[in-house]
């Protein structure tokens, strides 16, 4: 693993932050790198405001939306708000059916079937509407390439208004309003809101309409922050308000559903890793292994009582989600391995009995073993369908666009795609992707990487130095966790291999300027214990976090890497 140590800021800047803000000169560096460079911005930074919000009509088409939702209230319409299967499109749901709900009653829900209807907008859901003499579809997360779809409801009387955040086409769908910060003609100031982002900024919108402030639309922030988290989009900008802003109710007010979901983990506070790792999955997993509508049906209900019931059936669906994750996977890893594919480029694997719904996790879970491009295909009906995950820095949608030629339809991001194909196309398509990955993948960008944002004594961690950290959160992508190095390290004897395989470390580290004991954890880095257990100095790359144990709270080290000095 390569590790690179970020280059020193203006010391000018560094020193004038330490001396203003009251903090050290590391804490002040690692500010000055994410672009804080003064005082008014880290006064931004450290106390995010709900204020600094963007208006919502910057965005391309928010007016056109609005009038035609006030219009359809005003003349009794049947209004559907259509949404994806993943935690992005069921909170999006969540977030505009709660709102438009609490002040209009002719309005439903609809989620796709994941395995009939597959990903976006179907003709299935567009026939549901004029079945049910719908005549105005609010899309959440997805439509943006709709273009048949669109035509299809217009044809039928009914319009759409799609809020979308995904790449669009060449052409827009005919909808009667398209919000979609990506689009080429949206001047609006910020372009990484998720679905549910889109989502939260229509209601904001319209909240101006009905005389609704900013601080009354605050208790729908728990979706949002949820779909941030699980979206993987940046920490940046707005998305860090609303996400901060998610968390406080999270971890004060949650509706009932996310309440229910907690009360099953049983933690006290969560951050965004928590919502990324413990709440985004449950939430998935009854899209995956039941239908995305129970996971709306949790995130809407009011009851408490109700909303633990559907809990516990989620928690036994996301077990199961589990178990198919972990066999998927081994299955997929002898396949990789039968066909020789070890020095491959990137990795494409198919099997026609996988199970859709985690076919995206096990294409992560490659990542962690190959790092390199990914791609896990099954059967869908007559069709081949794949999701995509890729490595730092490579952009796998672009990559599939190189294919496009073989590939029915796609979509998604720079790190995470989903496309559908012929089965004939399957081997050509396999083919040319590896070419288009090898010719276009940088050498750097095949191997893990580090990125370390400062050197630092180990004698300079204590509990202010903590807690000023924290305040850089919530963290995710473009604000990531600092990640620190120290050298001069030793083990004090007492390390060992934890974990039920041994496949984790605990270390007891010495460190030379202090002679002070400070504990450390390394998950995954249990075949290091040789390397540390001979006394001779190491350098090592780490968070900082606390650990809670026995009703103890400590500070210590989660280490992401070891080496020898030297």
């Amino acid at each position: 693993m390569r590790w690179t140590l970020k280059d020193k800021p203006d010391s000018n800047i560094t020193e004038h932050l330490s001396k203003t803000l009251g903090i050290d000169l590391v804490l002040s560096s690692i500010l000055a790198q994410r672009g804080i460079e003064n005082f008014d911005k880290a006064k931004y930074f450290f106390r995010p405001s709900l204020q600094a919000l963007h208006d919502p009509f910057l965005m391309q088409d928010m007016k056109i939306a609005v009038e035609r939702i006030i219009e359809a209230i005003n003349q009794n319409e049947y209004i559907m708000i259509y949404g994806d299967y993943d935690v992005d499109g069921t909170t999006a749901v969540s977030l505009v059916f709660g709102y438009l709900n609490s002040k209009y009653e002719n309005i439903t829900t609809y989620i796709p079937d994941r395995y009939k209807e597959g990903y976006g907008i179907s003709y299935d859901g567009i026939d549901f509407a004029d079945d049910n003499d719908i005549s105005l579809i609010i899309a959440l997360d997805c439509g943006i390439k709709a273009l048949d779809k669109v035509d299809y409801a217009k044809e039928k009387g009914i319009d759409f208004i799609i809020c979308d955040h995904h790449r669009p086409g060449d052409e827009l769908p005919k909808a009667i309003a398209v919000l979609d910060p990506k689009r080429e003609d949206c001047s609006y100031p910020y372009d990484e809101l998720c679905g549910c982002g889109i989502g939260f900024k229509l209601i904001q919108a319209l909240g101006r309409e009905f005389g609704d402030t900013i601080e009354e639309l605050i208790p729908y922030l728990d979706l949002v922050s949820t779909a941030i988290a699980a979206d993987i989009v940046p920490l940046t900008g707005e998305n860090r308000i609303l996400s901060y802003y998610g968390l406080k109710v999270i971890n004060g007010e949650p509706r009932p559903g996310i309440k229910a979901l907690i009360h099953q983990i049983k933690k006290e506070t969560l951050d965004i890793t928590d919502v990324v790792f413990i709440i985004a999955p449950r939430i998935n997993a009854a899209g995956r292994m039941k239908h995305g509508s129970y996971a709306v049906e949790l995130l809407t209900e009011q009851d408490f009582d109700k909303a633990m019931e559907m809990a516990k059936s989620i928690e036994s669906y996301n077990a199961d989600r589990k178990e198919l994750d972990k066999s998927i996977t081994k299955e997929a890893l002898e396949q990789i391995k039968h066909n020789k594919e070890e020095q491959y480029f990137s990795t494409v694997v198919y099997d026609e009995n996988w199970h859709k719904g985690v076919i995206g996790i096990v294409a992560s879970r490659l990542i962690e073993q190959y790092y390199r491009p990914t791609l896990v295909f099954t059967k869908s009906g007559d069709k081949l369908a794949a999701s995509a995950r890729s490595v730092r820095g490579f952009d796998v949608y672009n990559a599939l666009g190189e294919c496009k030629d073989l590939i029915e339809q796609f979509g998604g991001h720079k790190y995470a795609a989903g496309l559908t194909l012929d089965p004939d196309n399957y081997k050509s398509f396999k083919k040319k992707f590896e070419s288009v990955v090898e010719q276009s993948i940088p050498a750097a960008l095949r191997e893990r990487q580090i990125i370390i944002d400062s050197a630092i004594y180990l004698s300079d961690i204590n509990a202010k130095f903590f807690r000023i950290l924290q305040q850089l959160g919530p963290f995710g992508p473009l604000n990531m966790k600092p990640v620190f190095m120290a050298v001069g390290l030793r083990d004090n004897g007492y390390g060992k291999r934890i974990g039920a395989d041994g496949d984790h470390l605990k270390l007891q580290i010495i460190s030379g300027t202090d002679q002070k004991t400070y504990n450390a954890i390394g998950f995954g880095l249990g075949d290091k214990i040789d390397l540390v257990s001979n006394g001779d100095p190491f350098k090592a790359v780490f968070t900082i976090e606390e650990n809670h144990w026995n009703g103890i709270t400590s500070l210590q080290l989660n280490l992401k890497d070891l080496k020898l000095e030297g």
